[in-house]
């Protein structure tokens, strides 16, 4: 009888029914998939992570131990999880290091969220505080952050060095640090001090030798041959040096047609108007004192043709044809130099000055090198080499890596120690906030501040040490005020890790973290997937 008397009919329209379940299970399915996502990604973590292999569709394997491309590279379908890899994107286009820590940390703040949902906390509270602690955490990492000048280059070293060691080539890392070094400061304009556009450092990659060969190359690369054709000059010394965009070829009617030719004189007349064509073009440039041409690949008809070539030959001019578009803007930059875009324009003041120009034999192809740039612009060329195509891609991605921190530190010229230290004092000062906040606040912040455990957690496993013993060892050496006591993967316990040399730009820590919690934000607030067909 009571169990009737309960379901009172639901006759008037007012009452109606609402379903808070689903609410709850799509936000729980967000953030189990976006958990799985950070999961995948936790184990390559730290100096000691493991890499990741990647087979895509085409049948190209790639070995990485890079987050943003491990992510890059996954195939996510559910679109929780789709944000963690565009997280792991901004971070590094913001940081470009740090894109593993980020996608982690992510993952455990979801943890604590399901955790607080249970508990009962609406998902806007938490989202709220967690905003909070976030701001908090950024002035705690501050603080702790130690000033660095930009001719300090031991520091600048050290940053790289730390960013290239959790890397596939870290046994490169004293050559590739420097080199990182070396490259972006050589590339930072005096006029906008803190402003640096990677665009500026051009890696070239060729196959053979080994990553001891890589080097910085103040001038220009080619991945090219010259054309050999009938004999052409294969080095120049004082160059001077054109950029083409016009072609040295006979000219094509603009529309497909056909042009009938009846009687042989006419045929020869043809055949002696090209060869004057090209003559005349060819002494135009002889007459600048040109003597390397650079071509840009012509879509319309051949840059090039045989005949050019042979006259170009004669003229002692050495040629490099299919110079890609968008190569142009960074050759003309470094060479100092106008593009010239058709052969009425071509005069003297347009050209590039050089030293030396010459083919250099590299593995089993060919290079051009360019140096001794007169009034080179401010741009730098590394030439990465490696055994296997896999080594050479990786080896390209640690060293943008490693670019993108001195980058950061340039931009905000703050170091912050390695290892887990900042994130163990952020733990530590946040839980120590958290007992001031009231209510709900305060335990949520308390909750953000158990998820930052994670990366030295996670450091610690992926050593094969004892991640308990090894945390609670952290926090005892900080509660102490021990604030730079990290991990040292090497030695498997815990030591100040500033006197390791194991630092990293402030500007990778904080974005870190307030992208992380930024993410998880936007998940707690979605309560409900509407599909649109």
């Amino acid at each position: 009888m009571a169990a009737t008397a309960v379901q009172a009919p639901r006759s008037g329209k007012t009452e109606s029914y609402v379903d808070n379940k689903r609410k709850d299970d799509i936000r729980m399915a967000n953030i189990k998939a976006a958990r799985a996502v950070a999961d995948a990604v936790r184990t390559s973590l730290g100096p000691k992570g493991m890499d990741k292999m990647i087979s895509t569709a085409s049948g190209e394997v790639i070995i990485t131990n890079d987050g943003a491309t491990i992510l890059n590279k996954m195939e996510v379908l559910q679109p929780a999880a789709k944000m963690l890899v565009e997280l792991s994107k901004s971070q590094d286009v913001v940081a470009g290091d740090g894109t593993t820590t980020v996608v982690v940390v992510a993952g455990a703040l979801l943890k604590q969220c399901q955790t607080l949902l249970h508990a009962g906390i609406h998902p806007t509270v938490v989202s709220d505080s967690f905003y909070k602690a976030a701001v908090k955490a950024d002035e705690v990492l501050t603080a702790m952050a130690v000033p660095v000048e930009l001719s300090d280059r031991e520091s600048l070293v050290k940053s790289a060095s730390t960013s290239l060691n959790s890397k596939v080539v870290s046994q490169y890392s004293s050559l590739l640090a420097p080199l990182a070094v070396d490259s972006v400061l050589s590339v930072v304009d005096p006029a906008k001090p803190d402003l640096v556009d990677l665009r500026d450092v051009k890696i070239v990659k060729k196959l053979g030798g080994t990553v001891d060969d890589t080097e910085l190359v103040k001038g220009l690369v080619f991945d090219k041959k010259v054309s050999h054709a009938a004999g052409g000059p294969t080095r120049v010394e004082n160059a001077k040096i054109a950029v083409i965009q016009f072609q040295i070829s006979p000219p094509k009617t603009d529309i497909e047609q056909s042009i009938v030719v009846s009687d042989y004189t006419q045929m020869d007349r043809i055949l002696k108007e090209e060869r004057n064509y090209i003559l005349s073009m060819i002494k135009k440039i002889k007459a600048t004192g040109c003597n390397v041409l650079l071509i840009q690949k012509s879509i319309l008809r051949d840059a090039v043709t045989d005949l050019s070539l042979h006259y170009l030959a004669k003229a002692k001019i050495l040629v490099i044809k299919d110079v890609e578009r968008d190569d142009i803007e960074f050759i003309t930059k470094t060479l100092n130099c106008l593009p010239i875009a058709n052969i009425e324009h071509f005069r003297a003041e347009k050209l590039g000055y050089a030293d030396i120009v010459e083919e250099v034999s590299l593995g089993d192809g060919k290079i051009v090198k360019i140096t001794g740039i007169k009034d080179m612009g401010r741009t730098t060329t590394v030439l990465v080499r490696g055994s296997n195509q896999l080594v050479l891609d990786e080896a390209e991605r640690s060293l943008h890596d490693a670019l993108c921190v001195v980058r950061c530190l340039v931009n905000k010229r703050f170091l912050i120690a390695g290892g887990g230290a900042p994130e163990i004092e952020l733990s530590r000062q946040l839980g120590a906030w958290s007992k001031v906040l009231h209510g709900m606040e305060g335990y949520c912040v308390k909750s953000f501040a158990e998820a930052l455990e994670v990366v030295p957690y996670t450091l610690a496993e992926n050593a094969g040490l004892n991640p308990i013993t090894i945390v609670t060892e952290l926090r005892n050496r900080h509660a102490q005020g021990e604030i730079n006591s990290g991990i040292n993967v090497r030695k498997g316990q815990i030591t100040n890790i500033l006197e390791e040399n194991v630092v990293q730009p402030l500007l990778v820590s904080t974005s870190a973290i307030t992208l992380a919690t930024e993410c998880v934000r936007m998940i707690l607030k979605i309560d409900d997937i509407v599909t649109v067909r």
